[in-house]
C-alpha cells in the first residue's frame, strides 16, 4: 500500500497532484496546506513519497523538504515556478529532494516519481545493508571481549580464546555471539 503526502497551499494544487498519484497507483492519499502541520504528520506516519507544491500556506518549502528528506525516508518532490526552479533546486538537491517545475507536465512529473521511487528503494536497500553491517560490528565486538577476558582470566593467548570460543560455538550448536555473552556473564562482573 503506497502513502503519499501533499503538501499545497492551494487546494487547485492538491486536487492535480492527487489526481497524478492515482493515475500512478498511489491509494492512500493524505493532503494538507501547512508546512507545520506537515512536521506533525512525518512523526507519526511513514509515507513512500510526499509532494510540496510551493508554497505553502505557512512558508515556501524548501526548509520543510529538507527536515523531511533528514527524518524520514520517503522520496520527496518540491514542486515550484519554472523561474526559480534552479535556484530552489541548488539548495534542496544535495538532500536527494527532486524539482519539478510548474506547470506541471504529467509525463515529467510520472518521470520524475519513477526517479524519486527508485532512489528510494536504493536507499532503503542500502540502510538495511547498514543495519546487518552494525549488527556485525557489534556481534565482533562482544566477541573481541569475550577473547579479552579468557586471556585475562583463563591466560589464553588470542588464538587460544578464538579457537576456544569456535569450539564452544560448535559444541553447544550455539552462535559466537550467545557463547561470548555466556563467558562475559560469567567473568565481567
Amino acid at each position: 500500500m503506497e502513502r503519499a503526502l501533499i503538501v499545497s497551499g492551494s487546494e487547485k494544487g492538491i486536487d492535480a497532484v492527487a489526481q497524478l498519484l492515482k493515475n500512478a497507483g498511489y491509494s492512500q492519499i493524505t493532503a494538507i496546506n501547512s508546512g507545520s502541520e506537515a512536521r506533525r504528520l512525518i512523526d507519526t506516519t511513514e509515507y513512500e513519497i510526499i509532494i510540496i507544491n510551493t508554497p505553502v500556506s505557512d512558508e515556501f518549502g524548501h526548509e520543510l523538504a529538507v527536515m523531511m528528506s533528514e527524518s524520514s525516508t520517503a522520496g520527496i518532490i518540491l514542486i515550484c515556478r519554472a523561474e526559480i526552479a534552479d535556484d530552489v533546486s541548488d539548495k534542496v538537491g544535495e538532500f536527494g529532494v527532486c524539482v519539478v517545475s510548474k506547470p506541471l507536465n504529467r509525463s515529467v512529473f510520472h518521470q520524475s516519481l519513477k526517479l524519486v521511487q527508485a532512489t528510494r528503494a536504493r536507499m532503503l536497500g542500502l540502510k538495511r545493508e547498514n543495519v546487518k553491517l552494525l549488527t556485525k560490528i557489534d556481534e565482533l565486538r562482544l566477541i573481541n571481549r569475550a577473547k579479552c577476558a579468557l586471556m585475562e582470566y583463563l591466560k589464553l593467548t588470542e588464538p587460544q580464546a578464538h579457537r576456544y570460543i569456535e569450539k564452544q560455538a560448535m559444541d553447544s550448536r550455539q552462535t559466537r555471539k550467545e557463547v561470548a555473552m555466556n563467558i562475559l556473564s560469567r567473568y565481567e562482573r
